[in-house]
């Protein structure tokens, strides 16, 4: 494997595969709103004769559904083999693992060729966030799936398998989901994130989204369409990109659920979502998503959630002692909704923010 720096080949595939996307999200828009192109009709499992001729599979590979598998890292040279071992070894022919290294200086791309050789395609790229990398790969990708794997997480034996098979079987659907299984930095699991307690039933899952749009990237994969019909995740997000991309998903595609834990997700450590701008990122992605999706699901389920997100981010604000900001999401929150659960929660930040403020004022 040649370390690609600056990868002249790789980056002349990416603006070819945009211009086609382009194409692709033209085309989408011209048929609608939620779910345009997909409620009268079914994805096509069958690949294109390009996507054969470019990947060189075989007729029988191409029946199964080739995956894309796209890990983004950035100076984690030793954590991110993690995750392409775990990868490797779900791997079957004609798959391809795409590592996108967004600008590393810790020696990553000589310790990836040293151990991988052409097992895996290397792409390195100027410092531009996780969003961008993330988008890189998909463009590089040829398969007919892909799946996300970001340089923290593991894939537990089978993911690979179990929602490649599920895509076969339904190809009506844009992504499918998994539960995970949330580690500490030092690996010990301390909880479950169950799928199907948010997305209750298989199909068109935005009205239960909004509800929890929460996604751990490793847990989904989905269509190349799906990316060339989304433009794939925000740029101009740092953080909560992975909600807008969920709920930008869901307006446009059916999502399943393979029910089990398939994926390990480290948290608590260096992460993006433990900023401070998590929360600002996080309201103005949902606010966007809840006027968008007017005429398509109840203002009753709207004004909800968006009162629920208020009311969340207001106490996530007064942890951080942004008490003006705080208290402005949750006087929002207060003339959205009048259920008395959630009213009962922001009556309940007052007494939590005079402690927090007289930790402030009055320190150990």
């Amino acid at each position: 494997m040649a370390r690609l720096d600056p990868p002249v080949v790789e980056t002349n595939e990416i603006e070819s595969n945009e211009k086609e996307a382009k194409l692709a999200v033209s085309a989408a828009s011209a048929g609608g709103g939620a779910g345009a192109g997909m409620a009268g009709a079914e994805l096509s499992p069958q690949s294109s004769p390009r996507d054969n001729a470019q990947t060189g599979q075989s007729a029988a590979s191409a029946a199964r559904g080739s995956v894309s598998t796209i890990i983004p890292t950035w100076n984690r040279r030793d954590l991110v083999m993690r995750a392409i071992d775990c990868a490797l070894e779900q791997a079957e022919p004609g798959d391809e693992l795409i590592v996108v290294d967004d600008g590393s200086t810790d020696g990553t791309g000589d310790a990836l060729a040293a151990r991988y050789g052409d097992r895996i395609r290397y792409h390195y790229q100027a410092n531009a966030g996780v969003s961008a990398a993330r988008n890189a790969g998909m463009a590089l990708a040829q398969g007919r799936y892909i799946a996300l794997l970001d340089s923290d997480d593991l894939w537990l034996p089978g993911k690979t398998a179990r929602q490649r098979q599920w895509l076969d079987a339904h190809p009506g659907y844009g992504m499918v989901l998994c539960d995970v299984v949330r580690v500490d930095p030092d690996g010990t699991p301390y909880d479950t994130f169950v799928r199907r307690e948010v997305l209750r039933e298989d199909g068109w899952a935005l009205r239960w989204l909004l509800a929890n749009p929460s996604l751990v990237p490793a847990s989904a994969m989905f269509r190349r369409e799906v990316f060339a019909a989304t433009g794939g995740f925000d740029t101009s997000l740092r953080t909560a990109e992975d909600i807008d991309f969920h709920l930008r998903v869901a307006k446009r595609f059916r999502i399943g659920v393979v029910e089990a834990p398939l994926v390990e997700a480290m948290r608590g450590h260096d992460g993006l979502s433990a900023e401070a701008s998590t929360y600002d990122d996080y309201v103005r992605v949902f606010e966007r998503a809840i006027a968008e999706c007017k005429g398509e699901v109840e203002d009753s389920v709207r004004h909800r959630a968006l009162a629920a997100t208020y009311a969340r981010n207001a106490r996530g604000m007064l942890i951080r002692q942004r008490w003006v900001d705080g208290w402005r999401l949750a006087r929002k929150a207060w003339r959205l909704s009048d259920d008395p659960e959630l009213r009962r929660e922001l009556r309940g930040l007052a007494p939590f923010a005079a402690k927090r403020f007289l930790r402030v004022l009055l320190p150990a």
